[in-house]
């Protein structure tokens, strides 16, 4: 078998994660977080909802503040200060014009050299993906060339906000082209960053341990790349 080449980020300085809930980043994702930051990378993360539709026996206002709370306490974690949480509803995500102009706004605010996303795929490796995931995924594709484009949404210009190309896209989750190499330290970062959210985790009874579930994302994804622990990641030049 061809071992997965490892991502080169010498040259990424500034990362933006865009997720559509609280908790997607941490899957696999805040573990390579926890390396940037390390590396004095700066990343940060957008959240297009507040998850505030995920609790079956809670409202949606009191699930929206207990989960950005998880989120900053899971963020705190891997480093990451700069967290925005939008207020697109969850569940119903629609990558329209509105969803796009957000995300390239942040792309031009915080002009990153790399975007992250989880898989924005139909199907995927644990069943069919949520709506919000793909259409998260899509609209920040669609975002990432709005964002370069001086022409799409020229009210940001408006704002002060010049065109910004960002170079890479990276995608958690997909058929992985490249593999991004952890260390113990960052794997059990990842781990605690997913344990933070604690009440989401208790309403779901049949959700693997993440002491389980993240050393074995990794681990797996450091046997394609012949290291101890990896992300693996599709990588694609924009």
């Amino acid at each position: 078998m061809t071992e997965l080449p490892l991502f080169d980020d010498s040259d990424v300085d500034r990362i933006l994660c865009v997720v559509a809930h609280p908790d997607d980043m941490e899957y696999g994702g805040s573990a390579a977080v926890a390396k940037w930051t390390d590396e004095g990378k700066e990343v940060s993360y957008l959240l297009l909802t507040r998850g505030e539709a995920g609790i079956r026996n809670m409202s949606p206002e009191e699930v929206a503040a207990l989960r950005a709370d998880e989120q900053r306490r899971a963020c705190n974690l891997v480093g990451v200060d700069d967290l925005e949480i939008l207020d697109f509803p969850d569940g119903l995500l629609e990558p329209d014009h509105e969803l796009r102009r957000a995300i390239a706004r942040k792309i031009r605010q915080f002009r990153p050299n790399a975007v992250v996303v989880t898989t924005f795929d139909l199907k995927v490796r644990w069943g069919l993906n949520h709506v919000d995931h793909r259409h998260a995924g899509i609209a920040t594709v669609d975002a990432i060339r709005d964002a370069d484009n001086p022409w799409i949404f020229t009210e940001l210009k408006d704002e002060g906000l010049e065109a910004w190309k960002a170079d890479r896209l990276l995608i958690n989750g997909a058929e992985p082209t490249h593999a991004v190499a952890l260390t113990a330290a960052h794997v059990d970062r990842g781990v605690r960053s997913l344990e933070a959210h604690e009440v989401y985790l208790e309403a779901l009874p049949d959700h693997p341990a993440p002491k389980d579930m993240i050393p074995d994302i990794t681990a797996s994804g450091g046997e394609l790349a012949g290291v101890d622990y990896a992300l693996p990641v599709t990588v694609v030049n924009m």
